[in-house]
């Protein structure tokens, strides 16, 4: 019977994804967000998930004089704290669009669709002749970053966890690989990493959230945050150039690109190597996010420990303020 349902779920998919692909894109993303708000008032302890560390990250860009003035708003004012939060769920409606629309993209669409607005940045990364670690994380149009890699480097390998159903797994691989970009399993992606660096290929990685329990606290906006060592490592091994990348919505069917040069010291220990390098990939992570933090998709799940100890100790769901 699960196989059944895992089946016909699938089918689903795949149908939602043929229409999808052919429909207009803006009334589809009006239906997303509408999506999303459904998805805002049905899931309080998920809101407050995303309340609290989208408070964290408006108080420290409020701190610093940096972030948009909606966003430095929300570090003081609930409401406008809500109006976020609820944003963020629209936006992560819109990936779920953005993932059902991918089958249909094509490399020539990319360029159409990404307005690259640190040209000097990509013209270094991409015009360098040498195979870079680009890092990603979960904002704005996800799947763009990777797109934008392979389309301009020529090719690019990178993780994905792998997935519980094999169908599904399967298509994403056919899907981004339209674009040029091969993706391997979390178990082999090292060596595959490495050996692909060697090969004058570059690599990809997604490093906001340390999804298997091998993190390094590093600080973001303010607070150590449990990041990923894969990236960091892999420059330190490899020598090779590093960015961090991020694409945010700017409107229906249109993003900004944005590459953040990351500094790999040359000298000191391998560990202080990584260290350094893991706190410039977080402050590369902070410019990315300072201008649409409703868009980092990883703020629906735990970021900061000392926020979730507070939550522990005060378990009750904060209600929202009316937007």
């Amino acid at each position: 019977m699960a196989g059944l349902v895992g089946l016909l779920r699938f089918r689903l998919l795949l149908a939602a994804s043929w229409l999808a692909c052919r429909l207009p894109e803006a009334p589809l993303v009006r239906l997303a967000e509408f999506a999303g708000d459904l998805w805002y008032r049905l899931t309080p302890e998920r809101a407050a998930q995303a309340r609290r560390n989208l408070r964290r990250v408006a108080q420290d860009l409020a701190a610093r004089g940096r972030g948009t003035p909606a966003v430095r708003a929300a570090a003081t004012d609930e409401r406008a704290l809500e109006r976020l939060v609820r944003t963020a769920y629209r936006h992560a409606a819109r990936y779920y669009l953005e993932v059902a629309r991918a089958p249909g993209l094509r490399p020539s669409d990319i360029d159409e669709k990404v307005e690259v607005e640190t040209p000097d940045a990509a013209a270094s990364a991409f015009g360098s002749g040498h195979p870079s670690v680009y890092v990603g994380l979960h904002f704005g149009g996800i799947e763009l970053p990777g797109m934008l890699l392979a389309t301009r480097a020529g090719a690019a390998v990178s993780p994905m966890e792998e997935l519980d159903d094999p169908r599904l797994q399967a298509w994403f691989v056919r899907t981004r690989g339209v674009v040029g970009l091969r993706l391997v399993g979390l178990r082999e992606a090292r060596r595959e990493l490495q050996a692909a660096l060697r090969d004058g290929t570059s690599v990809g990685i997604v490093a906001d959230r340390d999804l298997t329990g091998g993190g390094m606290p590093t600080e973001l906006f303010g607070a150590p945050a449990m990041l990923p060592l894969g990236a960091a490592m892999l420059a330190v091994e490899s020598g090779a150039s590093v960015y961090v990348v991020g694409a945010r919505r700017t409107g229906v069917g249109h993003y900004v690109g944005r590459l953040e040069p990351v500094a790999v010291p040359a000298d000191g220990s391998r560990r202080e190597r990584v260290t350094a390098t893991m706190a410039a990939i977080a402050k590369g992570f902070e410019r990315i996010i300072e201008d649409a933090p409703e868009q980092w998709w990883a703020v629906f799940f735990p970021i900061w420990p000392d926020l979730e100890r507070e939550a522990a100790a005060s378990p009750a769901v904060s209600e929202p303020s009316t937007p």
